[in-house]
């Protein structure tokens, strides 16, 4: 079996049950192979005397630090079943170790050592216990569950500690003072001054304390909950704290139509704007459900997350999907699955009545259709249309008139869900370019010096293509 020592940080480190691994393997002629000799630690290794071979020349073979790892593990396997290797920190944090532990499938007899992060928390005056701490290396992939204090550890030249700014950047802002540690030093920089540092090796790190709430610059969903609980603290403010779901339940609403206004204007800073609106109305409600006791932020997120993996079976699963028809019906299998569906009438009855009209026909007209309940094609649907408006013509009174209206409307978004129209959209713009005519028509009148309430049916006409025809120029 391979063992993996840790030779901690600093000549001396090195544990007795480490160094008695060491001493047996020399007595039974196992190879004893170092990661690299270029550390404090590996004082050890000389101090004991024990013959032994260094992977340096794998450092200069190697590409970049996941091919380093990968090598590095290689080489180590080369070396027979029965081996000692030797890395400075503690075994378990080493990446080479860890691609070991892939291969071996984890039949690895690990020794520890100090930690690298240790010492760096010693030298960095950390006040508190409780830290995250990661290889620069592997920080992408961990980008999204940091927190702080941080420690980000083996930033060993000036391109990884450029990479390590940018992410940490823009996380916690670009001005955040850190402890930035290399060869036992410590100095206080700001964290857009970490790649402009003088000397890059092993042993540099970075280290973030924790910020108060009011000091940062940049925030996490966590903050944001964070903001919420003290606004709706006894002594927080008199209006978040007495509010419930019922009373906020049209502010969604509103800022969600706030959102889609913004993106209909192409604006990008409105656009962020409305989507931190929207996001603070899924935090409200979901604060207000964990003072209950029904779910916690933690349920929304997983439960979003669950849905998603488990209705794209076509990309997390063993379904096939080539285009985005394919991709949708296998979302709408799912789906129904999911919320027990047993018949098209459930899923038809499944859309919300709180919709809006035109929308809420869209989809109840769709999901009848994938029953088989639908027209053959636009030009059917039309025909309806022109049954439904002769109906609507024939009705006596105001009662039938209504019902035969509804008929009416409801036939036409069939005919635009049959063209692949989106209703609900085609109806806001119309509105939109409407009302952009009619204030180009009424201005026309009026420089012309005509009461536009006394205007005939004509004479608006008029004014109404003369500004359709300018602004379809414009």
């Amino acid at each position: 079996m391979i063992t993996v020592i840790g030779l901690g940080n600093e000549r001396g480190d090195l544990t007795r049950r480490g160094e008695e691994a060491i001493l047996q393997a020399q007595k039974a002629g196992e190879k004893i192979v170092v990661r690299t000799a270029n550390t404090r630690s590996y004082q050890s290794v000389l101090d004991l005397g024990v013959e032994h071979i260094c992977l340096d020349d794998v450092y200069k073979k190697s590409r970049n630090f996941n091919s380093l790892n990968k090598n590095l593990a290689s080489a180590v396997l080369a070396c027979g079943e029965n081996c000692v290797y030797l890395v400075d920190g503690s075994a378990g944090e080493d990446n080479s170790v860890k691609e070991l532990l892939r291969r071996k499938r984890g039949k690895l007899q690990i020794i520890g050592g100090v930690s690298k992060t240790t010492a760096i928390v010693e030298k960095a005056g950390f006040s508190g216990c409780a830290y995250t701490a990661v290889s620069a290396y592997e920080l992408i992939e961990n980008a999204g569950e940091l927190s702080l204090p941080l420690i980000v550890y083996d930033i060993d030249d000036s391109a990884l500690a450029s990479d390590c700014k940018l992410i940490l950047g823009d996380l916690f802002g670009e001005e955040t003072r850190v402890r930035f540690v290399s060869g036992g030093s410590t100095k206080e920089i700001a964290l857009f001054e970490l790649d402009r540092q003088v000397v890059y090796d092993y042993t540099t790190a970075v280290a973030i304390e924790k910020l108060d709430l009011l000091e940062k610059k940049r925030f996490t969903l966590n903050n944001l909950k964070e903001i919420l609980l003290r606004l709706r603290a006894p002594d927080g403010c008199p209006w978040d704290k007495v509010q419930t779901s019922e009373s906020i339940k049209m502010s969604a609403i509103e800022e969600a139509y706030e959102l889609v206004d913004a993106i209909d204007q192409g604006d990008d800073e409105k656009i962020l704007e409305e989507t931190g609106d929207l996001l603070l109305q899924v935090m409200f409600h979901a604060v207000l459900k964990e003072e209950t006791g029904a779910f916690n932020l933690t349920d929304v997120l997983s439960g979003i997350c669950t849905k998603l993996i488990s209705r794209h079976t076509h990309v997390f699963g063993t379904d096939g999907a080539t285009d985005e028809k394919s991709a949708l019906s296998v979302w709408d299998k799912n789906k129904m699955t999911e919320k027990h569906q047993e018949t098209f009438a459930d899923s038809v009855n499944d859309v919300p009545k709180c919709f809006p009209a035109l929308m809420r026909a869209q989809k109840v007209g769709k999901r009848a259709g994938k029953a088989g309940m639908d027209f053959a094609s636009v030009e059917a649907a039309a025909k309806r249309l022109q049954e439904e408006l002769a109906e609507f013509f024939a009705a006596k009174t105001q009662e039938e008139k209504e019902k035969e209206l509804g008929d009416l409307l409801f036939a036409a978004v069939n005919v635009g869900r049959k063209a692949g129209v989106d209703c609900e959209k085609a109806l806001k713009e119309s509105v939109e370019r409407f009302a952009a005519r009619f204030t180009l028509a009424e201005k026309k009148a009026l420089l012309e010096g005509k009461n536009v309430t006394e205007l005939s049916e004509s004479e608006w006409d008029e004014y109404y293509l003369q500004a359709k025809e300018e602004l379809k120029c414009n």
